[in-house]
């Protein structure tokens, strides 16, 4: 085992490296689909588990409030947040419908699905997809690792090529791109504002 030191130089290095391989045309894609989301007053939704779920819920925060429009706002949820409805889903239903069944109640056509994962192979995010795919929702990935089933199946990935395992760089890299994505928005909507 290297250093705290040069452990953390390594890390660092290997980031840097993952940061440049990543495609500045997929996430432009993604921020062109936040803006039709808008444009046409549909609802994007954002999901995932464990590390996946705060980095859903940071999302949330930085477009809708982040973006500070209050005239034709965002309309972005995170189906993370809201305990009561988690709990009740999985413990009647199970695990793998928590976000499921919150679609189903909550998302119509035109709408658009963000799903957040490291293995892209989770099992309630695959039948969060399944589903959006029959009814007219834009599914969008954020992954990593080899990507998954969610890297294959939706509309729209945006992958980090970490290998198998390495959960901290997968997660670090989905976080930089919400970054990118709430600072591009603050950028644009400054400059109208001015």
């Amino acid at each position: 085992m290297n250093s705290p030191k040069e452990f953390s130089a390594d890390y660092l290095k290997y980031l840097s490296s993952l940061l440049e391989k990543l495609s500045n045309e997929d996430i432009a894609r993604f921020i062109n689909q936040i803006l039709d989301v808008r444009e046409n007053n549909r609802k994007i939704f954002f999901i995932g588990n464990g590390g996946s779920a705060s980095t859903a819920s940071h999302f949330v925060n930085d477009i809708s409030l982040g973006s500070r429009q209050f005239e034709n706002p965002f309309k972005a949820i995170s189906l993370c947040d809201n305990q009561a409805v988690i709990t009740a889903i999985a413990n009647d239903d199970g695990y793998e419908n928590i976000f499921l069944q919150q679609l189903q109640t909550q998302a119509d056509a035109g709408d658009t699905l963000v799903c957040i994962s490291a293995s892209g192979n989770s099992q309630n995010l695959i039948k969060a997809i399944d589903w959006s795919k029959k009814h007219n929702i834009f599914t969008v990935s954020l992954t990593a690792f080899d990507g998954g089933y969610l890297k294959q199946n939706t509309d729209l990935n945006i992958h980090v090529p970490t290998k198998i395992g390495e959960y901290g760089p997968a997660e670090d890299l989905h976080m930089v791109i919400c970054g990118l994505v709430g600072s591009y928005f603050r950028a644009i909507f400054k400059d109208s504002n001015d």
